[in-house]
């Protein structure tokens, strides 16, 4: 019987030049959760990416950052979950999300990929119904400019905001051990803070 999560992977692209682009938020957060519980990612050829494994509350995680590119995520995932033997519903990809402000962060099991290509090939080689967190960049209000924009590093205040949620996200891991959905729920489904003060009537 599935319980809780046992492999959380980051998306985003390999190389200096992306570490801090909008693409690789996914990957910024599994290095907080790693960096919290003193773990170390190491490459691993056999599953096409770094691999860290840590232990929370007597459960062990797997972590990995996929190193295939974007486009070909699915790969990496599939390695390790078939060889780890993890089933689908004990999965969660972490990924950028253009259809959230910055700073926002979303936990919803199975959907559509939101044309993101990295979702979109993990979903091709394994099916819909894992667990995703989306972590909002915001978007470049046109189609056209999508690309440029997440291979491209947020501004300052944007960075802020984004960096403030997943830290503000990483002590909801246990209760994605535990399988404790709901709770994790509500305390990852963060809404953005606002970056100017309210006005307020007198």
């Amino acid at each position: 019987m599935e319980t809780g999560i046992r492999l959380i992977v980051g998306l985003g692209n390999p190389g200096s030049e992306y570490i801090d682009t909008r693409h690789n938020a996914g990957c910024w957060w599994v290095d907080r959760l790693a960096a919290r519980h003193a773990g170390l990612f190491r490459s691993e050829a056999k599953f096409f990416g770094e691999v860290c494994r840590i232990a929370v509350g007597g459960a062990d995680l797997w972590l990995l950052k996929p190193t295939t590119y974007m486009n070909a995520s699915g790969r990496a995932v599939a390695a390790l979950a078939n060889f780890y033997k993890i089933p689908l519903g004990q999965i969660l990809v972490a990924h950028d999300e253009l259809d959230l402000l910055p700073g926002a962060l979303r936990l919803k099991l199975g959907g559509g990929h939101g044309g993101h290509n990295g979702v979109r090939d993990i979903s091709a080689a394994l099916g819909a119904d894992y667990w995703r967190l989306r972590i909002g960049i915001g978007h470049p209000g046109d189609k056209s400019q999508v690309s440029d924009f997440v291979l491209h590093r947020p501004g300052r205040e944007e960075a802020n905001l984004i960096e403030d949620a997943l830290d503000r996200a990483v002590p909801a891991l246990p209760a994605l051990l535990k399988g404790e959905f709901d709770l994790a729920m509500r305390r990852l489904n963060i809404r953005p803070k606002p970056t100017k003060p309210m006005v307020t009537e007198e």
